[in-house]
């Protein structure tokens, strides 16, 4: 059986590389203060883990991400974060709306509709969806 390999600081570089030091400086601190511990657990695990893994590039890891955080709905924020992340790391706007767009027949207009809401308001420099 193979390990599970577990890099805290391959995430946390990741982590700056996908968001930026002030996501990582800022917010992942205001997060720590509400619940000490967590933020490390997330990048350790997530992106020290998961987005270590051998399989997928980046990229084609950040698009499953957008399709998930999409389907899933009601987590608006997380998904802003991913398409901002997605646009840093090489993905092009109309890449991200095509795949808004090739879910709704999978997840639902409304949840595809959701999605560009997020993308539009990112893509126009806002910081809260429209």
């Amino acid at each position: 059986m193979r390990k599970a390999v577990i890099d805290r600081e391959a995430g946390y570089r990741l982590m700056g590389e996908l968001a930026g030091p002030e996501t990582v400086e800022g917010t992942l601190a205001g997060l720590d203060a509400l619940a000490p511990g967590f933020p490390d657990w997330i990048v350790t695990s997530l992106f020290g883990g998961t987005y270590q893994r051998e399989g997928l590039e980046l990229r084609d890891r950040q698009i499953a991400t957008l399709a998930a955080l999409t389907a899933l709905g009601g987590v608006e924020p997380q998904l802003d974060d991913h398409v901002r992340n997605s646009l840093r790391i090489g993905v092009e706007a109309r890449e991200i709306i095509e795949v808004m767009v090739h879910l709704a027949p999978y997840v639902g207009v409304p949840r595809a509709l959701a999605g560009l809401r997020v993308a539009a308001a990112v893509l126009r420099g806002k910081e809260e969806p429209a």
